[in-house]
């Protein structure tokens, strides 16, 4: 996918190009989807050409998108075939389209005076047996093929082997016959091996070459006379610990043989004083002279499903209430009880379910690199829909987050990106004129900081102007009549963008313009619990960032009290606690109060006087003042006294009961009760 801002394919590329359109088409062939493999065939034979005839006026941006466009049938096939369902797809016109760009690429070789290469020609996979016609150069193989012991549908894998040294074959044979029809010959090549007989040109590394593939372990190949050749399967070929067993040679022959082994064996084992410690730089560490390269451990992976994962934390998250549920139990507060062993205990049960709680976190982590790697198929079809030249770099693309809030950040990126794309990279000329480069630049970045992942999309296009961006607003009815720009900040202008039905274009796209879009993004985000940063420099670009949890499940809170009702706030809203005066309130005669902070004037919510709930403080200067933030914005919320700090588990508030702005969910205290948790950007609205 990097490869396409480059202005041509190198040599390495073409290859790599040409190797995958020929195991593609190979394996389509074997499982007999002729769609994808005349497909695949034709974009190989569009590499083959240029691979051996070197053109240099291949038209690059048209051959990436012929590379896309095939990349995208065979993907949808496949995604149908995973279903259960039969590849329907039709592959014909996109075919004919690579036939004109193979003919075009053809024909400007022959105006220049070339000589073409021969043609890739496609054989048809049913056709194994050619007729045995040796020449001087040809050379007989015995192969033995042996494949790992969790190596599955190895008659499948056998077919892709003898299916590629076809192409370099005079003559080939292979044992057992049946691995298309027979699936028990799977069980019997794991257990034996898969043996062929192989009459070619190649050398046996080219032999080699063609059959590695995944799942193979080892690879015997054996040269041999055109006599022994002809005995076919006859002369037995038996393998113990990788090595082939000769039947055939006298006994005087195998014995020397043996003894020439042990020799070599002898001179290459380590003599006395052989291991010698070499002095390395102070530092680093030392190390033996004759001591083999280590070997990396290969890992071990399982695939677990995602629902099994889901209730492995919705158990960890029990686990925890019931942890809580035990260690502030009433029972223990008896005066003059002796905790000390129970304690003791305590603290090693909760440093386990905290570890345990880790752990399942981070199995349950994965990378953005595949959602990176989208948004630059996105930047590469919208920037040549618009017509700019763009760039997108990504950094950071190895951050891992909840699975879950992947899922939920696909789209919202996908907008944001789109919106660069359109809105925030300017035109080629008004990039010259402002003296900028005329490829336009857009950043994708991911990073990990206080429990939050931000992901921000940064442009180096012309910003944002807060006159138009308020002026638009107005037209649109989104703000009130009574209110000018000196009312609002330059980010509150710029959330402006967000709400539904603005946009700033005056001609409606297929990319832009029906005021649909990033308010999709806000609702999306605001869904998971993250947040919508967005931060502009006219004439220097755009940066919006995205603020979202690691992880839904469980989060760090404040329990507090309010009346008898409990409410949690998240640990990460929350800037300050205070005790405030009387005489640091100020009241409007709309109802609304205000408190004076540092000389700053903060809106003070009342909890109580919110959620209507009785035997509640009224007094401020008792209770519990809580300075929050969210997305720039701070409140003060007023309660009646803290409990305390620790770990919450979300649960969601159930469907029955209907949505209450500035609730989000609610968790189960360790003495059984309920508390609502505080959703601050709710209380704003």
């Amino acid at each position: 996918m990097d490869k396409k801002d480059a202005d041509s394919f190198d040599e390495a590329d073409i290859n790599e190009f040409f190797r995958i359109m020929h195991t593609i088409k190979g394996s389509s062939g074997i499982m007999m989807f002729d769609d994808i493999m005349k497909l695949a065939h034709k974009l190989e034979d569009v590499f083959y050409f240029i691979r051996e005839s070197k053109p240099d006026n291949v038209p690059h941006m048209e051959l990436v998108d012929h590379i896309f466009q095939v990349s995208d049938f065979i993907s949808a096939e496949f995604d149908k075939i995973r279903e259960g369902n039969d590849p329907t797809g039709d592959s014909k016109e996109l075919i004919e389209e690579l036939d004109v760009f193979l003919k075009k690429i053809k024909n400007e070789i022959t105006k220049s005076g070339e000589e073409r290469p021969p043609e890739n020609v496609q054989e048809a996979p049913s056709q194994f047996y050619i007729a045995p016609v040796a020449t001087d150069n040809s050379k007989f193989y015995r192969i033995h093929i042996t494949y790992r012991a969790d190596t599955q549908m190895c008659n499948l894998r056998a077919y892709t082997a003898v299916y590629s040294l076809k192409e370099v074959a005079e003559d080939i044979l292979y044992k057992p016959e049946d691995i298309v029809t027979n699936e028990a010959s799977a069980d019997v090549i794991l257990a034996e091996g898969f043996q062929i007989m192989l009459q070619s040109q190649s050398s046996k590394e080219e032999v080699q070459k063609l059959i590695d593939g995944s799942g193979v372990e080892k690879i015997d190949i054996q040269e041999c006379t055109p006599d022994e050749y002809l005995k076919g399967f006859e002369k037995p070929m038996i393998v113990t610990n990788g090595k082939v067993i000769d039947l055939d040679s006298d006994v005087e022959t195998i014995e020397a043989r043996a003894k020439e082994a042990e020799e070599q064996k002898k001179k290459d084992e380590p003599k006395p004083g052989d291991y010698v410690i070499k002095t390395k730089e102070p530092g680093k560490p030392k190390q033996l002279a004759k001591s083999n390269k280590d070997k990396q451990a290969a890992q071990s992976f399982i695939s677990v499903n995602v629902a099994k994962m889901d209730m492995l934390m919705d158990l960890i998250g029990e686990l925890v209430i019931a942890e809580s549920v035990v260690l502030q139990n009433p029972d223990l507060k008896v005066p003059g009880l002796s905790l000390n062993n129970f304690n003791k205990a305590a603290a090693q049960l909760t440093k386990f379910t905290s570890e345990l709680q880790d752990v399942i976190m981070s199995m349950r982590m994965v990378p953005l690199t595949n959602t990176f790697q989208k948004m630059n198929r996105i930047v590469f079809d919208t920037s040549r829909k618009v017509g700019k030249n763009i760039e997108l770099r990504m950094v950071g693309e190895n951050t891992e987050v909840d699975k879950n809030i992947i899922e939920h950040i696909s789209d919202p990126l996908m907008h944001m990106i789109r919106n660069s794309v359109d809105h925030g990279i300017e035109e080629k000329d008004e990039r010259i004129a402002a003296g900028k480069e005329e490829k336009g630049v857009i950043t994708l970045e991911a990073k990990n900081e206080g429990g939050k992942v931000f992901i921000s999309v940064k442009d180096d296009g012309k910003g944002m102007n807060t006159t138009k961006l308020f002026r638009k607003a107005k037209q649109n009815g989104l703000i009130p009549a009574d209110k000018t720009e000196d009312d609002y900040t330059s980010k509150e202008i710029y959330q402006f963008v967000t709400y539904p039905g603005f946009s700033t274009k005056e001609k409606v796209t297929e990319l832009s313009g029906r005021g649909v879009g990033m308010d999709v993004v806000v609702k999306n985000i605001q869904s998971i619990g993250g947040q919508l940063d967005i931060d502009s420099e006219e004439g220097k670009g755009t940066t919006m960032t995205l603020k979202i949890p690691l992880t839904l499940a469980i989060i760090e809170g404040i329990v507090m009290c309010v009346g008898e009702s409990i409410f949690v706030i998240e640990s990460g809203s929350i800037k300050e606690f205070l005790n405030v005066k009387e005489s640091d309130m100020v009241y409007e005669p709309g109802g609304e109060e205000y408190v004076m902070i540092r000389g700053e004037c903060f809106p003070v919510i009342r909890l109580s006087t919110r959620y209507h709930i009785d035997n509640a403080l009224e007094d401020v200067s008792e209770g519990i003042m809580i300075l929050v933030e969210h997305e720039g914005k701070q409140i003060c919320i007023f309660v009646d006294r803290l409990m305390g700090g620790q770990e919450i588990v979300v649960k969601p508030i159930p469907s029955y009961i209907k949505k209450v702005p500035g609730l989000s969910g609610c968790t189960q205290l360790g003495d059984g009760s309920i508390a609502l948790i505080v959703d601050v950007g709710g209380l704003l609205l």
